[in-house]
Parts: C-alpha cells; sequence; structure tokens
C-alpha cells in the first residue's frame, strides 16, 4: 500500500514532489501554458456590474447587476429577457423547484410585493402585496398546486448576536397567487448573517432546515417540529424544542420518510411522526446532537457530533460527542451505539446493506451494519475530512479542501491520492469558500447513491419540493452540511408548467400580467421570434432540463497554484479515477463561480461582464 501511495502522490500531487511529471506530462499534451489559458465561451455585456448569479434546471442562468435582472440562455450567452429592477439580493430571485418559474422578492421597508415570473419569457403570472418581507425559504406541493413561503420583515443590519425576528408563513396558490392561509411562528427565532464583516448584511435562515409538504400536511422545523393541514391551516402537530443547539446551525438533520413514518430529529432524539395520522409514534432518546439520519431496509442510521457553524461568528466548531447509532425502526430502540469517532466526523455513507463507511479526523472507518462492529480503520491522511462518498467503483473517496483519496471500503486500502496546493496563505477564507461551492456541484449533478446506497430514502416526495438559501452559499462553514443539502434538494422531480412552455403540452401561453403589460420588462427574446420559432425553442429548453435532471456530474474541482504553468486555476478530478482531467487558468477567481458540467464550462463574473469559459482537458494522474 505505501508503495502505491508513493506513486500516486508522485504522479497526482502538483506539491514538490509531483511538479516535474505534473508538467512534462502537460506540456506534452498541451505545448506550453498558453492551451490553458482561458477559452472564453461567450461573453455578455450587462449594464453595471454583477451582484449576483445562479444556474437554474433549464439551462438559463439568472444574473443581477446593481440595476437590472437577466434571464440569460447558458448555451449562447444570449439575454432571454432583462428587468430594471435595481439592487437586488440573491435571495430575491429564487427558481422554483419543478416549474418554470422564477419567485421575485421587491421588498421596501414593512411593504413588498412578490411575483412568479416565467423564467424563459420574464412574463408575470401573478403578483402578491399580501406577504410582508423577504421570501427566505419554500416548499411547493406540485400535486396541489400550493406554494409555501416563509418570510421576514427585517433582514438587513450589522452582524451581531442575538439577532432574532418572527417569521410568517404563507400558502399560496401555485397559478393564482391567490392567498389560502397564513400562519406567524409562535416566538421570535434567531437569524444567521449571511457574513460577518463590520457592514450591513441580509440575515438568513440557513440556520433552520426548510419547510416539507407530505401527504397533504406541512411541515416547519423553526421551533421544533409543527404540523399544518396544507389546505386550511389548521395547526395538526405542535412539538416544540430548542433548535439551533449550543448556538450551532443545522445541529438537527434535515427529515427523513419511508413508506409509514417521517423521521426528525432534535434535543438528542429521533421522532417518528406517522404519515397517516401526523401524531409521534415513537422516539429514540440520549442520542447526542444529531445532524445527520439515513433510512436503510429496517434500520435507521444516526450520526451525532460533526462540524457546524456558530450562529453567532460564523466560525467552524467541532462538536462531539461524535459517533453512529443505529435505530430499530419499528420500535425506535437503540441496536448499537459506536463511540469511536476522534474529534470529527463526515457524513454517512453505505456502500452496501452490510456495510456502514465514515471518516474522522484521521482515519476511514467501516463499521458492520448489523452488529456495530468496527471491520476496519485506515489512516486518510486528509486534512480536515469534510466528506465521504461512493464514486460508481464502489470505492469510498474522502476529501477536504486541498486533498482527496479513494479507498476500498472493507479493507481501507487505498486506490489513489491526489493533493492540490491552495495558491497562497492570503486566500485561506477563498480556498474554503471555493472548495464548499465546488463540491457542492458535485452533490448536485452526482449519482443519488452518493448519500447511501439505492435503497436509502430521502426527503423528497413525487411533487414536493424544497428550497432553501443554503443551497446557494459559498462561505458556509458546514462544508458536510451544504453538501448533503444541495443532493437532497436536486429537482429530479415532476415538472409542471405555468409560462410559455406549457403550450407545448396544451396549456395556455398567456398569463395574467401579459394583458396589461409589464413596463420593467426589456429584451425579451421570444417576441422576436415568429410563432413557430418560439416552439422551437421553448421545446429545446424542455429537452435541455430533461438532459439536466439527468445529468451525472464526475468531478471535484480544486483551485491549486498550476506553479510553471503560469498561474492559479481550477483542477476538475474525476472522481472515479482521480485524474485531473480538466483546467482552467484563473489568476483571480470569483468564489461565486458556477460549473456548467453539461458544456464543461465554467461562468464567471468581472465587472459588467458575464463569461463562459470552457475547461481545457489535460488527463493528468494515474
Amino acid at each position: 500500500m505505501r508503495v502505491e501511495e508513493s506513486r500516486q502522490r508522485s504522479i497526482v500531487s502538483w506539491g514538490a514532489s509531483g511538479r516535474l511529471c505534473g508538467l512534462l506530462l502537460f506540456c506534452s499534451l498541451w505545448s506550453g501554458a498558453q492551451a490553458a489559458t482561458l477559452q472564453t465561451v461567450w461573453q455578455a455585456k450587462l449594464d453595471s456590474p454583477v451582484r449576483f448569479y445562479q444556474t437554474t434546471d433549464w439551462d438559463v442562468v439568472v444574473v443581477g447587476t446593481e440595476r437590472s435582472l437577466y434571464a440569460i440562455d447558458a448555451q449562447t450567452g444570449e439575454t432571454l429577457w432583462r428587468r430594471r429592477v435595481p439592487d437586488l439580493d440573491e435571495r430575491d430571485a429564487v427558481p422554483l423547484p419543478g416549474t418554470d418559474l422564477l419567485l421575485l422578492s421587491y421588498a421596501d421597508k414593512d411593504r413588498a410585493r412578490v411575483e412568479a415570473v416565467d423564467l424563459l419569457s420574464g412574463l408575470a403570472l401573478w403578483r402578491s402585496e399580501r406577504l410582508r418581507g423577504q421570501a427566505m425559504q419554500m416548499a411547493v406541493d406540485l400535486d396541489r398546486r400550493l406554494l409555501a413561503v416563509t418570510v421576514v420583515r427585517k433582514t438587513k443590519e450589522r452582524p451581531r448576536e442575538g439577532f432574532k425576528q418572527r417569521p410568517a408563513i404563507h400558502v399560496l396558490d401555485l397559478r393564482t397567487g391567490e392567498e389560502r392561509w397564513r400562519r406567524e411562528l409562535g416566538s421570535e427565532i434567531e437569524l444567521l448573517p449571511a457574513s460577518w464583516t463590520s457592514e450591513e448584511t441580509v440575515y438568513t435562515l440557513d440556520n433552520y432546515r426548510a419547510p416539507l409538504f407530505l401527504d397533504g400536511r406541512l411541515y416547519l422545523f423553526y421551533e421544533g417540529v409543527t404540523a399544518y393541514d396544507a389546505g386550511t391551516g389548521r395547526a395538526i402537530l405542535r412539538e416544540r424544542f430548542r433548535v439551533n443547539e449550543e448556538g450551532l446551525a443545522l445541529t438537527e438533520a434535515d427529515p427523513v420518510f419511508d413508506e409509514r413514518f417521517l423521521y426528525v430529529s432534535g434535543r438528542g432524539r429521533l421522532r417518528a411522526i406517522a404519515r397517516a395520522t401526523g401524531e409521534v409514534a415513537w422516539e429514540a432518546k440520549d442520542l447526542g446532537t444529531t445532524p445527520e439520519v439515513v433510512i436503510a431496509d429496517r434500520t435507521i442510521f444516526v450520526r451525532t457530533g460533526g462540524t457546524f457553524t456558530r450562529v453567532r461568528d460564523g466560525q467552524a466548531v467541532a462538536r462531539g460527542p461524535y459517533g453512529v447509532s443505529a435505530i430499530d425502526k419499528e420500535t425506535g430502540q437503540t441496536i448499537w451505539r459506536y463511540k469511536g469517532g476522534d474529534r470529527g466526523i463526515t457524513n454517512i455513507v453505505l456502500p452496501d446493506p452490510n456495510l456502514v463507511v465514515v471518516a474522522d479526523r484521521d482515519d476511514l472507518i467501516a463499521l458492520d451494519a448489523k452488529t456495530g462492529e468496527r471491520l476496519a480503520k485506515s489512516p486518510h491522511e486528509i486534512e480536515q475530512a469534510a466528506f465521504v462518498v461512493l464514486n460508481e467503483r464502489g470505492q469510498a473517496v474522502v476529501g477536504g479542501r486541498n486533498k482527496i483519496a479513494a479507498f476500498d471500503p472493507r479493507r481501507g486500502q487505498m486506490i489513489w491520492r491526489a493533493r492540490y496546493t491552495p495558491p497562497g496563505r492570503g486566500v485561506l477564507r477563498t480556498v474554503a469558500a471555493i472548495a464548499a461551492r465546488a463540491v457542492s456541484f458535485y452533490f448536485r449533478y452526482g449519482p443519488l447513491f452518493n448519500l447511501a446506497y439505492r435503497g436509502a430514502q430521502l426527503a423528497r416526495a413525487a411533487g414536493a419540493l424544497r428550497w432553501s438559501g443554503l443551497r446557494a452559499r459559498a462561505d458556509f462553514g458546514d462544508l458536510t452540511s451544504l453538501v448533503t443539502d444541495a443532493a437532497r434538494e436536486r429537482a429530479s422531480s415532476p415538472l409542471a408548467l405555468f409560462g410559455r412552455a406549457s403550450s407545448l403540452r396544451g396549456g395556455s401561453s398567456h398569463t395574467i400580467l401579459e394583458r396589461v403589460g409589464d413596463v420593467d420588462l426589456q429584451d425579451r427574446l421570444l417576441d422576436r421570434l415568429d410563432p413557430s420559432r418560439q416552439l422551437d425553442r421553448l421545446a429545446g429548453f424542455l429537452r435541455r432540463r430533461e438532459r439536466l435532471v439527468a445529468l451525472r456530474g464526475r468531478w471535484i474541482y480544486f483551485y491549486t497554484d498550476a506553479g510553471e504553468l503560469g498561474g492559479r486555476g481550477l483542477v476538475g478530478v474525476q472522481i472515479d479515477t482521480g485524474r485531473a482531467e480538466r483546467f482552467v487558468r484563473l489568476s483571480s477567481i470569483d468564489p461565486r463561480f458556477v460549473v456548467d458540467e453539461a458544456s464543461a464550462s465554467i461562468f464567471i463574473a468581472d465587472g459588467a461582464r458575464f463569461v463562459a469559459a470552457r475547461f481545457a482537458s489535460v488527463g493528468l494522474g494515474r
């Protein structure tokens, strides 16, 4: 194993020991550093500096500048439409999962206007002024055509400890925007700043799990667990307990469910809520902090402890006790507990129904799923190990900010290893932000069985989808929670069409506000096309959406110093082989960057320019 490890380091690592070998191989493929320069696919000149940008499942990029909001075709760079709305925040423009809608929120002191906008045409379907505050989190029930929006009135202030507000939940008709019912939380809850600078910032609900529609009920997780009848707002379940234990964000697991129960955690307990009645069927107590729950056959595996973001200052804090518990999902009885984590623990993966794999600060650990007996323990040598995933070869891949390695999960034998040195000491926080964002893209597009084997359940029902701002964050301290939530929120769901694309399925292509006009809307591409070409263009977007939803990403990205190659760049590592297969040279990088796996491109902003650049194929490694 030591000989293999040494060979891998000499080939894959771009550190001192492997730089010459990597350089020679690179040069043989690309005649000098010029081949690795930025290969621009297209660039869009916008009306003012870019404030944010985000991808959607329609292959459309939403870009906000200081003056306007743009929808840009990710393949061509064409502007589909532009709205004149100054100073929008990223959270003010939210693609509704499972639909062709974009929800826009315009807040002005205590008044707010929310619009549902057709993502492809820019036309507004409906407008509501009943919501008071900024939309923070959402849940969509496509079967019942319901939209639940959590809003908070005052969201901007200088970062400080103890900033609390009382959110309100509005349930709207997704087709018309008509409000079905509204509830306000019983007490104020502490919010999380989007950044911890000395300047005014936006506060968020990223320290809470997003609402969930399930079985005709709306579940909330802000003050414990609360359930309402989705149609009437009648309270069904209310169990209060402290969320964000010890001032740490996301110490409770994202809810998961099977055919009979919805499982939620908090206050050191795991609760099974009967889906038929909404009542608590059993509780497993004294587990400790429980940030992750995975269901497998007859057993529930619970991770205890981990790395969390401290709400008061944004620092990443490791908190134990660390380990894994196995719970009988019929009775709630604890089958076994493993407490051998050494000052840290990553997420849980199940290579097969008989094996549980985690990593702590030093080692990769394999446990017998039935007894909890430790079967293997091998040093992984990954500094600040943040996640474990399963690649398509069934190997356990452990990753951190600048290293990644694959192991045989049963024997613990290392298969390959790679290291990518960050470019200088002064950018460590930037590198951490890039690592979190880069890995979240893999979890978004990667195979869903990376979280666990194929039989595991995720908190997503047919027609029930959720959105939280957490997925958009690039500097969140708890990398494990970020990438896990990114996978759970992935929109591999049924599709409901409301805008112009509905004409492809026999629906109406005329929106409510189209008849009265929309003075803020400019540069409407579809209006410049004849009707037949409009349908062709819409059908093309629909085909691309289906391809994106089915896409399986195979790369994890690292920002590194390319040394003699002439500068810094972003390297894409193929997670099945450990090869560095992609590289784009970037002397500086915007941590908000977006990777488009479908076209092997990266989107970046440079002032008022928005650029799509192509990754070069390099083929370094094994």
